[in-house]
């Protein structure tokens, strides 16, 4: 069987820390995706986005011999995902961002996606309403509940197209799951104006899944040490 090719792809510049698989959301284009790959293949990891399903990402990724193999999904491609990961997806993690709660709601606005001046401008060159695939809703609370990887999600604290209350409710059954709060933040979470936070947490997650214990830190806050100076 071919394996399918990426619609993006980067890749670091030395050694290979793990690859990730990246589904776009509904009527995104790859290229939505190029901040945060060229950054985290900056720290050592494979990025290669798919604007199909989920099958494509995780039949990429099992292939590729750089552990750990991590599937993404934003907006609606948390869903397949998700949906891909309790099938018994043969990968080590997955990252979801803005779950989609609601499968039947519209397309967000750019203004409802993030308020990055930067990002706004990539929307609008970058997004198209003529999405061939349809939106596919959550997994099921049991079929969450049979996911058994580690799972990190990302979510605006005021996402306007999928409440963080709403999404956590709902992910609230998958068994390792890690959630991250973009405070005020909007539905692109992986491209909003806390990008670079968002992006770091990601590599501070990924380092931690490296060691084999996605809940044993790598690098922890103490508290000072002696009276603070005058």
């Amino acid at each position: 069987m071919t394996t399918p090719s990426p619609h993006a792809l980067w890749t670091p510049p030395a050694r290979v820390r793990g690859a990730l698989a990246l589904v776009t959301g509904r009527g995104e284009r790859a290229a939505v995706y190029e901040r945060f790959g060229r950054r985290l293949s900056a720290d050592g990891y494979t990025v290669a986005v798919f604007e199909t399903d989920a099958e494509d990402a995780s039949s990429w990724l099992t292939a590729q011999s750089d552990a750990p193999r991590v599937l993404v999904g934003a907006d609606a491609g948390a869903s397949g995902v998700l949906r891909t990961l309790a099938q018994g997806a043969d990968v080590d993690a997955a990252i979801v961002a803005g779950v989609l709660v609601d499968a039947e709601s519209a397309l967000p606005a750019a203004e409802e996606r993030t308020a990055c001046p930067l990002h706004l401008g990539v929307l609008a060159a970058e997004t198209t309403v003529d999405d061939p695939r349809a939106t596919e809703p959550l997994p099921a609370p049991a079929d969450l509940a049979a996911i058994a990887v580690p799972v990190l999600a990302v979510h605006g604290g005021a996402d306007p197209v999928s409440s963080l209350a709403a999404a956590s409710a709902a992910l609230r059954a998958v068994p390792d799951l890690e959630l991250i709060e973009t405070v005020d933040g909007l539905h692109d979470a992986l491209n909003d104006q806390s990008h670079r936070s968002v992006a770091a947490s990601v590599v501070l997650w990924l380092e931690r899944l490296r060691t084999g214990d996605v809940r044993s830190p790598v690098v922890r806050a103490l508290e000072a040490v002696g009276a603070p100076i005058a």
